[in-house]
């Protein structure tokens, strides 16, 4: 695992070397198409093989009837689109065009493909010797290895190379990627073995790709897993659909604002994993006043939080459950009717456990951030009978730095977390209250705290519940970080917004 590890490294440090002036939003692009074409070409070649062979199920067949293929899960690649052929022109100044008609052939003959894949490589601006170079380094992943291993390490490295490219992007890469250890963390805590898999805002898809890979680390089938998504931003939807067809998960991800057009409008889902965009003051709101969806108060328009764990609660099944990734500032918000409706959701007994994220675990924000964990019925006997209790776990002082910017969840911080909430949970669970740590609380104990949900208030670290410092006192603390930290004005502007949002005040 660590070789693999460190050939994702040497992979991205000189993949990222060739992009020289390049923007890093407009390179991904470049890169990662490159290793979908080698993916697929790599998948099509192992079956290819075998059709040639002919023995045993394959005796008599055509190696190049796409019918096979289809039959199989493969996508079909035609002769010009085959990896082998394009590294043989490698070098030639006319490889763009030949890349860009690969995409095309592969698009015209597998529908499912069909205006996802990127047709860029002809444009003049991109260097054709940097392309050629480009399709030599990615024409050695997996190379020594053979059919599963070598497609396996394909589909790892275009997820590392998603993680990396949102690093590089900054505040723009969080609204493609969530970070792979924040994911685990809600996957582990779901257990998605089986049913209806949701996610209204699925960036590049890593959810559904941690999901699948939760099944099959505990030995359960994919095919038990129905997936459904939907993304507002057409180039991140291709990005998602190409990073689970190297998965081979068949998912229904539709384009569209999740808010004004609900693609999945009679969709009730087992599972819930999302991490909306923080504190959206344009979502439309203004449009949406009567929607059915806000049954617990209708949401601020300056403010999108409330909207999008309303939205989410409306998606569920009379037994689902969901893990929703917001910002600090929901937990404990009164502005525009939020208090309210924290309340009234309180109340019906939807939240299940709330947990607080260490800083720095985003690519985009510098916004503490937390998760919110609801499950529509407490007492349907799967799990224990939670109905008058809410767990509340601060994991903030959990999280390893991995550069000097970025912390992540080690797999034993993730163990705790979701050790500690199974425990609570499940029946004949061994949970005890941990000072500092985890606590239980009744939702009496809730409403004696005025509905505030910070993990703070009820496992010992009080210094985490914002509104207890004055708010002048907050915002000269936070304007002197932040003039600190950036020195362009714009995306200082950006974040001093971000962070006011954050603790409830409204433009």
């Amino acid at each position: 695992m660590n070789d693999n590890k460190e050939l994702e490294k040497t992979l991205w440090a000189t993949a990222d070397k060739m992009r020289s002036n390049m923007d890093a939003a407009e390179y991904k692009h470049i890169v990662l198409g490159l290793i979908f074409l080698k993916y697929i070409s790599d998948a099509f070649n192992d079956l290819h093989k075998q059709l040639a062979e002919g023995k045993g199920e394959f005796e008599g067949a055509n190696p190049e009837d796409s019918d096979e293929y289809l039959a199989n899960n493969i996508f079909f690649v035609p002769e010009k689109a085959r990896w082998k052929y394009l590294q043989d022109r490698a070098k030639q100044p006319e490889i763009g065009k030949l890349v860009d008609d690969a995409m095309d052939a592969i698009e015209k003959i597998n529908s499912s493909l069909k205006g996802v894949l990127p047709k860029i490589y002809a444009d003049p601006e991109l260097n054709k010797q940097r392309l050629g170079e480009l399709i030599d380094l990615i024409g050695t992943i997996g190379f020594k290895q053979d059919g599963h291993k070598a497609k396996d390490l394909l589909g790892r490295v275009y997820e590392y190379f998603l993680g990396q490219f949102a690093d590089a992007e900054g505040k723009k890469g969080g609204q493609f990627y969530t970070p792979e250890s924040i994911v685990k963390l809600l996957v582990a805590m779901l257990e998605p073995y089986n049913g209806r898999v949701y996610d209204g805002a699925c960036g590049s898809g890593g959810m559904f790709v941690q999901s699948e890979k939760f099944v099959e680390e505990h030995q359960g089938n994919i095919k038990d897993l129905s997936i459904y998504g939907q993304e507002s931003n057409p180039t991140t939807l291709r990005l998602a659909k190409m990073n689970l067809a190297i998965r081979g998960i068949d998912a229904k991800i539709e384009l569209g604002d999740t808010f004004l057009n609900d693609k999945h409008k009679d969709l009730k889902a087992d599972y819930i994993l999302a991490n909306p965009p923080f504190n959206v003051s344009d979502w439309s709101g203004e449009q949406l006043r009567d929607d059915v969806r806000w049954k617990y108060g209708v949401p601020p328009t300056g403010n999108a939080n409330y909207a999008w764990l309303q939205h989410f609660t409306h998606k569920l099944s009379p037994n689902g459950t969901a893990g929703i990734v917001l910002a600090n500032g929901s937990m404990n918000t009164n502005a525009g009717n939020e208090g309210e409706i924290r309340k009234n959701m309180i109340e019906a007994g939807l939240i299940d456990c709330m947990v607080s994220l260490p800083a720095q675990l985003f690519f985009n924000t510098t916004i503490p951030a937390c998760l919110w964990f609801l499950a529509r019925n407490k007492a349907n006997g799967k799990f224990r009978n939670r109905s008058n209790e809410i767990l509340f776990i601060d994991a903030r002082q959990l999280g390893t730095m991995i550069n000097r910017k970025n912390k992540e969840f080690t797999e034993d911080d993730i163990k705790l977390i979701t050790n500690t909430y199974h425990e609570w949970r499940n029946k004949n669970g061994k949970y005890e209250d941990v000072a500092g740590f985890c606590k239980v609380a009744t939702i009496e104990e809730v409403k004696n705290n005025n509905w505030v949900l910070m993990p703070g208030r009820y496992v010992g670290n009080e210094e985490e519940v914002e509104d207890l410092i004055p708010f002048a006192e907050k915002m000269q603390a936070l304007t002197e970080k932040l003039t600190r930290q950036f020195t362009q004005g714009s995306e200082l502007e950006e974040t001093i917004r971000e962070n006011l949002k954050s603790v409830g005040y409204e433009f």
